[in-house]
């Protein structure tokens, strides 16, 4: 049998060609398409948590708000663990102790799990109703907070035994991905927004308009907070923005072109997976390892 190549990740790579091109686009018509297409998908694609952030020896700086700004990024995969193939991931985080909270999708199959990490069983796990389609997960305090696919609904979540004890409306135009600094939530509906949102009522609170050096930047999915930073996965690319909380603006990327290139053939539309000093994670659908 012949063994797998491994990906170079000391390849020189041309990351400025990686950047999304920004053109308008239907959120809602190009959701769907992905969804039916990753239900088709065989489940050999590996979600990987990256321990490590490595930055690029040529990558370019630039200056703003007299903040230091390391415009690209490579990553170093340092450890793999067993993952439920048939859960389709959409949010995933670290909930201490070695194990993560999990938001899965797909109508009939959506559930909230609680995973532990070195084994990846699943110790609790909460069903949805056929109806809803689990999306992107956040964890506030003792609440997981969750939002769904194409509505303006959500649920929260005792993040102990994973009962739901809340449910409610938000402002964005759909749920797509969630996060939080401990004050405010952050969420994206697909499009070019990036939404702050009270975590008491959920209301819009403030709406930045996402852009690379004055574009706008589409298709922004799950969301993680990341040392004063909004980190943004970008769906059909292999990259993660790195998106300022003051006002919206790209102040990097991290891209990972070479990571997906021992997946399987579905793998043109890998998500991004990342950890930075605890686990974290973005929409990973159908993989058979973290």
């Amino acid at each position: 049998m012949k063994k797998k190549k491994k990906p170079d990740f000391n390849k020189p790579i041309n990351y400025s060609s990686m950047v999304p091109m920004v053109s308008p686009s239907s959120s809602s018509s190009i959701r769907f398409k992905r969804k039916n297409l990753f239900i088709l998908s065989t489940s050999f694609v590996s979600l990987l948590i990256i321990l490590y952030l490595a930055s690029n020896k040529n990558q370019k700086k630039k200056f703003v708000d007299d903040v230091v700004v390391d415009e690209f990024h490579s990553i170093e995969v340092v450890n793999e663990f067993p993952h439920d193939p048939q859960a389709f991931t959409q949010g995933l985080l670290y909930g201490g102790d070695d194990f993560l909270y999990e938001s899965t999708g797909l109508y009939k199959k959506s559930s909230i799990r609680k995973v532990a990490i070195k084994t990846g069983k699943v110790e609790i796990l909460q069903r949805m109703a056929d109806g809803h389609f689990g999306e992107g997960l956040t964890l506030l305090d003792d609440r997981l907070i969750q939002v769904i696919w194409l509505d303006q609904t959500g649920f929260i979540y005792d993040r102990h035994n994973l009962s739901k004890i809340g449910k409610f409306t938000h402002g964005m135009k759909d749920g797509w991905g969630l996060a939080t600094d401990g004050k405010v939530l952050f969420g994206t509906d697909g499009s070019s927004s990036l939404y702050h949102l009270d975590p008491k009522t959920f209301k819009v609170l403030r709406n930045d308009v996402v852009r690379y050096k004055g574009y706008e930047v589409h298709n922004l999915n799950e969301l993680e907070y990341v040392n004063g930073e909004v980190w943004a996965n970008i769906w059909m690319s292999d990259c993660i923005a790195r998106i300022s909380q003051k006002d919206g603006n790209v102040l990097g990327w991290i891209i990972l072109p070479e990571l997906r290139s021992g997946f399987s053939p579905w793998s043109h539309m890998f998500p991004s997976l990342l950890k930075i000093e605890k686990f974290s994670a973005f929409d990973v659908p159908n993989w058979l390892k973290i």
